[in-house]
C-alpha cells in the first residue's frame, strides 16, 4: 500500500513526497480510510507509528479552501504536543495554503492572538 490510494490532493501528496512519506504506516493504514469517510475512529499505538499523520492527513484533504476561521481544532494534553503536531501539519502541507497554530498558555498570548486574528484553517 502506498500514500497514492487514499487520492490526496496533488499538494498533499507533494508535502508527504517532500518528507520522504511513501508507505503508511499500519495505524495510518487502518485508519484513514475511515476517516476519509467521515467515521469516528479512536486509534492506540506506541510512539513513533504514525498517529499524527493518521489523523490530520485526512483532515488536510478536507479543508476548504478559503473557508473563514478554523475548520479542525486539535487538542493535546502538553504544550510540546501541540508544538509537534502544529510542525508535522507544516510539514506535510508545506505545499498547501494552510494555516495552523499551536496555542497554548504559559507564554504572551499577544503572538498567538495576532496569528487568530489574521485566521488559522486548524488550530
Amino acid at each position: 500500500m502506498t500514500f497514492k490510494q487514499f487520492d490526496f490532493h496533488p499538494a498533499l501528496m507533494k508535502g508527504l513526497q517532500a518528507i520522504g512519506f511513501e508507505q503508511p504506516t499500519p495505524i495510518q493504514a487502518q485508519t484513514i480510510p475511515l476517516l476519509l469517510e467521515g467515521h469516528d475512529v479512536i486509534g492506540c499505538a506506541q510512539t513513533g507509528t504514525g498517529k499524527t499523520a493518521a489523523f490530520s492527513l485526512p483532515i488536510l484533504q478536507k479543508l476548504e479552501a478559503g473557508r473563514p476561521g478554523p475548520q479542525a481544532l486539535i487538542v493535546t494534553p502538553t504544550r510540546e504536543l501541540a508544538e509537534q503536531i502544529d510542525q508535522a501539519i507544516k510539514g506535510y502541507s508545506s505545499h498547501m495554503k494552510v494555516r495552523s497554530l499551536a496555542a497554548y498558555g504559559g507564554v504572551s498570548a499577544l503572538p498567538q492572538e495576532q496569528k487568530l486574528r489574521r485566521g488559522v484553517d486548524i488550530l
